[in-house]
C-alpha cells in the first residue's frame, strides 16, 4: 500500500486551523468577537482533466465574493452578513423587538480563504459557479505530458 504525504504548506495550514481552534474556545461560551476573519469550508476533488474546489458559502452574497490566483495559490475572500430573521424583528437597527443573543455559531463578517494550486493548472480558464450556497471552482489541468514543473508565474 503506497503512503502518500501532505506537503509542508499543506501540514502548515492544518495546524494555523488548529490554532484558530484553540483561540475560539478559549474565548467562552459568551466571547463572539465579529472582527475575526473566518475561514469557510472547502472541499477538493480531482478528475482527469481538472480539480475541483468547493466552498461552502451559505447566505454569503454573490458580489461579496472576490476569487483570485496569488502567487501559486488561490485566494477566495468576501463577507457574510450577520443572519437576519425573514420578518425584519432583529434587524441592527430600528428592530420591533429586543433579542438576546444565546448561541452564535454561524460565523460572519470577513472571509478568507486560501488553496494551493498545482503547476499544471490552465489559469486563462479557470471557472466559477455560485449556487445554493455553494461556490465551485473549476481549475482546468494541462493534458497529460504538458506540465509545467516549476512554473514560477502562477
Amino acid at each position: 500500500m503506497a503512503i502518500t504525504t501532505a506537503s509542508e504548506r499543506a501540514f502548515r495550514t492544518t495546524v494555523n486551523k488548529m490554532g484558530s481552534m484553540l483561540d475560539q474556545m478559549h474565548k467562552g461560551y459568551f466571547g463572539f468577537s465579529p472582527s475575526d476573519t473566518w475561514s469557510p469550508a472547502v472541499n477538493l476533488y480531482e478528475t482527469d482533466t481538472a480539480y475541483l474546489i468547493c466552498v461552502d458559502l451559505a447566505g454569503v452574497e454573490k458580489d461579496k465574493i472576490d476569487v483570485r490566483i496569488e502567487g501559486g495559490r488561490l485566494s477566495i475572500k468576501g463577507a457574510r452578513a450577520t443572519p437576519m430573521h425573514p420578518d425584519g424583528t432583529m434587524r441592527a437597527e430600528g428592530g420591533s423587538r429586543r433579542v438576546r443573543v444565546h448561541l452564535m455559531e454561524i460565523d460572519h463578517g470577513s472571509f478568507c480563504r486560501w488553496v494551493d494550486v498545482p503547476g499544471d493548472v490552465r489559469r486563462g480558464e479557470i471557472n466559477a459557479i455560485y449556487r445554493d450556497g455553494l461556490l465551485w471552482i473549476e481549475l482546468p489541468r494541462e493534458p497529460a505530458g504538458e506540465t509545467r514543473r516549476g512554473d514560477a508565474g502562477l
